[in-house]
């Protein structure tokens, strides 16, 4: 961390750099507002050393430039000089400290200034982050079922309004259907469109942790909470909160949601302190929950709470002609990913694509592309490069060559069917890497990179 220190009193300024060096700052010193200004620009400090009273001036003209260039900044004043400490807390200093200055103080406080900072970056690389991951989403298809469920989403982001609490959006629908997608979409759509979007996955997350993950906790709640941690609702601010797969909440917890979502504040694990919840509420489920309601298994207050706004994702096999667009889409990707030549879908394929059930929906038909594109030896895929269960196929009648290479493509991962692919083409080619990477439509510093990566060596 680089350290610029403003201050006019030498000999104190100079024991405060030598301790600060010591303990591995990189500290530059100026003696007036004037030098300060100037060495700031230099030097691009992360924490400045203010203090109040310089010979040219108040440390307070100097404070705001620092804090406009994101310098965190701890402000030195005099004994009796509460109004500038007070004055430079509000125009932004992390801190003060009074003269005279115990140096031990003035590193904890440091270390304190430095922690905040961290975290800062971190939070807005997370929320650049979010940004990019949301933006432009979109939702392919032309069907009638799509366009109705993109009209819904147009006609939900409309109804929110500025000053109201933003309504909760309940999307229900099988396995791989998109609603993380319609979910981003909305996310997109709202005014803070800006601020984090955070994804919580209900099902993954054990049940003896998904409490702590959600509601945070204060430092000594419980025996390995050594310091205060705030959750993924507090985490989500005036955002967007993704409850996915919410059917998996255990009860003890859909209480606990539904005081958040109903009273609009959080309270953590082993705090008496209420915060307000600004953001909005998303959740999606792959389950029947009225039937859940009914078993006992899911609290009914909760699920009419969560079901203000619905929508209802249509499975791949009732959207029609929108199965070869996705297709094209994924291969495309696949192919821009792996520097390969463009495929095309063997008039088999096509057939083959419309007539399967897919019962996983639009993410098990990108992985079948996918895997397709990357076993393909030619620029035209093949019914036995698409690795697809034939029972589940409508009247396609495969030989007994293609349904076992179907049946052995189908227990590959994306990475093991590559592997595969190097390794049979390199075998039919000798081992010459320049002719296996011409065949498989690659570079040869592509094939060298991927060979590297699956450890075959010739």
């Amino acid at each position: 961390m680089r350290i610029l220190l403003v201050e006019d009193e030498v000999v104190f300024a100079r024991a405060v750099a030598k301790r600060l060096q010591k303990a591995g700052y990189e500290c530059e010193h100026a003696e007036s507002i004037a030098d300060g200004r100037a060495l700031a620009r230099q030097f691009a400090p992360d924490l400045a050393l203010l203090d109040m009273r310089l010979p040219d001036g108040n440390g307070l003209e100097l404070l705001s430039d620092l804090v406009a260039k994101g310098v965190a900044v701890i402000v030195l004043t005099a004994h009796g000089d509460v109004m500038d400490a007070v004055n430079a807390m509000k125009q932004g200093a992390t801190d003060y400290i009074k003269k005279p200055v115990d140096l031990e103080e003035l590193l904890l406080a440091i270390e304190k200034a430095e922690t905040a900072t961290n975290l800062k970056r971190q939070l807005d690389y997370s929320r650049q982050r979010n940004s990019h991951e949301t933006e432009n989403i979109e939702m392919l298809g032309e069907s009638a079922p799509i366009q109705a469920i993109r009209t819904q989403v147009e006609r939900i982001a409309q109804l929110v309004s500025v000053e109201a609490a933003p309504p909760t959006i309940l999307i229900s629908g099988e396995t791989g259907t998109g609603k993380d997608v319609v979910a981003r979409l909305l996310h997109q759509s709202c005014k803070n469109s800006d601020r984090p979007f955070v994804h919580v996955d209900c099902a993954s997350l054990p049940s003896e942790l998904i409490e702590n993950e959600l509601f945070g906790h204060e430092k000594g709640a419980f025996t390995s909470a050594q310091n205060a941690r705030c959750g993924l609702i507090e985490a989500a601010e005036d955002g967007t909160l993704f409850l996915d797969e919410i059917g998996e909440l255990p009860l003890t917890l859909q209480a606990k949601l539904l005081n958040v979502l109903e009273r609009r504040v959080v309270r953590r694990i082993g705090s008496t302190k209420e915060r307000p919840v600004l953001a909005r509420f998303i959740a999606a489920t792959n389950r029947d929950l009225q039937q859940m309601v009914i078993d006992g298994r899911f609290r009914s207050d909760l699920f009419y709470r969560l079901n203000v706004l619905s929508l209802n994702m249509p499975p791949l096999r009732e959207r029609g002609g929108d199965v070869l667009l996705l297709a094209q889409h994924f291969a495309t990707q696949t192919e821009r990913r792996y520097g390969l030549e463009k495929r095309v879908f063997s008039p088999e394929v096509t057939d083959m694509l419309m007539r399967y059930r897919w019962p996983g929906n639009v993410r098990e038909l990108r992985h079948q592309i996918s895997r397709a594109v990357l076993l393909s030896k030619t620029a035209q895929i093949r019914i036995q490069d698409v690795a697809l269960p034939v029972e589940l196929v409508a009247n396609v009648k495969l030989t007994t060559t293609a349904t076992e290479d179907v049946a052995a493509a189908t227990r590959m991962t994306l990475d093991a069917a590559e592997k595969l692919m190097i390794e049979k083409t390199l075998e039919q080619t000798h081992f010459n890497i320049s002719e296996a990477a011409r065949q498989l439509g690659i570079t040869r510093m592509a094939m060298r990179y991927r060979m590297e990566k699956h450890g075959i060596r010739t």
